[in-house]
């Protein structure tokens, strides 16, 4: 085998243990509801974690601390790479520690929020992508459901000023 053939394979192989995690939902609220809950450092602590250092603005690192696990601190740094107001919010998610298996393994992911409007008020996408498996299994079967939890609680911050 060549070397352009087993880079090509390994490529292949690379790609095929990536997962990741999509929720696709419309919610009952205007975009600018949503986006509001999404972007405010104060209502985030309510629905996800308390960020420290977050505002959405292009580059502006941020860190969650979440339970510590092994080697793992806890820290999960974040940095956000791109905002359009309204309609899309994308940000690093990075955590773990080499020595860990299982909770705490390194994870190496992005999280990208989308927002569209529609006649019954927000379309919302969560793709939470990068989980390399088998590495980071336990961080995807878990935060699969948690996803799943922070989004029904976003619904329910962005109904609260109604």
């Amino acid at each position: 085998m060549s070397a352009a053939e087993l880079k090509a394979e390994t490529q292949e192989n690379i790609q095929e243990n990536i997962r990741d995690i999509v929720i696709d939902e419309v919610l009952p609220h205007a975009p600018e509801t949503v986006w509001k809950v999404l972007t405010s450092a104060q209502l985030i602590a309510r629905w996800l974690m308390k960020p420290t250092g977050f505002e959405a603005v292009e580059g502006k690192a941020f860190t969650f601390q979440t339970t510590p696990g092994g080697n793992w601190d806890g820290v999960i740094h974040c940095r956000v790479l791109e905002v359009v107001a309204h309609r899309r919010l994308v940000y690093a998610w990075k955590g773990g520690d080499e020595r860990n298996t299982g909770y705490g393994a390194p994870l190496d992911t992005v999280v990208t929020w989308s927002l569209t409007p529609v006649e019954a008020g927000t379309r919302i996408q969560l793709i939470h992508s990068g989980f390399v498996m088998p590495r980071n299994e336990n961080a995807y079967t878990v935060m699969s459901g948690g996803w799943k939890k922070v989004v029904r609680q976003l619904d329910e911050i962005s109904g609260e000023g109604k």
